[in-house]
C-alpha cells in the first residue's frame, strides 16, 4: 500500500471512529430516559392571535389563606397529563389566569398564554442550559436548582443591564441576570413581582409567584389580550422578537387543545 492510501485509509477510519463515539455517546445518554422514546403524533395548530382559550380554569377563592393553586390539582392534573407540562406549572398559570381575572378584569389573560412564554423561557422550569443538569419543581412550587441567565454585562448581543439588586436574587452584584421559571431580570420583578402562594414574599423562583408576576407584566398599561393587538403588545413587552412571538403563540396554542408544544 503506497502512502497516499495509508494516509486516505488513516482518514477514513478516523471518520468512522469519530460517527461511532457520537452514536455511543447519544445512545448513552437516551438509556438515562424513562422508558422508550416515543414520539407522539400531534394536531396541526392554527395561526389565530391571539391563540384560542385553553380549558376553562375552575372558580376557586384566590382570597383564601394559603397557596391557592393547591386547590386546582383536580384540574391540573390531565392538563399535565396531555400536555407534559409539570403539574405544578398548569396549577400556577391556572391560579394567575384567576387572579388576573379578578385584579385586572379589563385584560382577558388566559393560562395557557402563561403556558407558552414558561415554555419557551425554561420549558417550565426544567431547562438549565445544562443537559446533563436540568431543574424540577419541588413540592413548594420551589425550581431547584435555580435557573439564572447570563450575566446582562453588554457583550455581543447582549444587553448591557448593571445590577439593581446588589445580588440578591440572582448572585451577581454587578450585572443583573434572568432569574425564575419566566425569567425575570431583578429589575423587572421590583415592578411586577406578587406573592401568589400565600407566604408573604414574592419570589420569582416559586411557580406560582413567577405566573403571576408574568400575569402583571402582561396585564400593564390596561392592556386587553382578546384583542390581536393587546396580546401581541403583550408578548412583545416580554420579549421584542417577532420569532418569540411566533414561539409563545405556538405553544399556547398547541395547549389550548391539550397537546404538548
Amino acid at each position: 500500500m503506497n502512502e497516499g492510501a495509508k494516509r486516505s485509509f488513516g482518514c477514513g477510519c478516523g471518520a468512522i471512529l469519530a460517527v461511532i463515539v457520537v452514536i455511543a455517546l447519544v445512545g448513552w445518554s437516551l438509556s438515562f430516559l424513562p422508558g422508550p422514546i416515543q414520539v407522539i403524533p400531534k394536531e396541526p395548530i392554527p395561526d389565530n392571535v391571539p391563540p384560542a382559550a385553553g380549558a376553562e380554569v375552575p372558580e376557586i377563592d384566590v382570597h383564601a389563606p394559603g397557596r391557592t393553586s393547591d386547590k386546582l390539582s383536580f384540574w391540573a392534573a390531565p392538563i399535565a397529563e396531555s400536555t407534559k407540562i409539570p403539574e405544578p406549572a398548569v396549577r400556577a398559570y391556572g391560579n394567575a389566569e384567576l387572579i388576573a381575572a379578578d385584579a385586572w378584569p379589563q385584560c382577558n389573560l388566559k393560562w395557557n398564554t402563561l403556558a407558552g412564554l414558561g415554555w419557551v423561557e425554561t420549558r417550565h422550569g426544567s431547562y438549565t442550559g445544562n443537559f446533563f443538569d436540568g431543574a424540577s419543581i419541588d413540592e413548594n412550587g420551589f425550581v431547584t436548582p435555580p435557573i439564572i441567565g447570563i450575566p446582562l454585562d453588554g457583550s455581543p448581543g447582549v444587553a448591557k443591564v448593571p445590577d439593581t439588586d446588589r445580588g440578591e436574587l440572582d448572585g451577581d452584584s454587578e450585572f443583573d441576570r434572568a432569574v425564575g421559571p419566566l425569567q425575570f431580570i431583578p429589575e423587572s420583578w421590583q415592578r411586577y413581582g406578587l406573592d401568589a402562594n400565600g407566604d408573604g414574599e414574592a419570589n420569582p423562583h416559586q411557580i406560582d409567584d413567577a405566573a403571576l408576576g408574568a400575569a402583571h407584566h402582561l396585564c400593564d398599561n390596561g392592556r386587553d389580550l382578546s384583542t390581536p393587538q393587546g396580546w401581541t403588545e403583550a408578548v412583545m413587552s416580554y420579549n421584542r422578537s417577532q420569532e418569540y412571538l411566533v414561539d409563545v403563540r405556538d405553544a399556547a396554542a398547541n395547549y389550548a387543545i391539550q397537546q404538548p408544544a
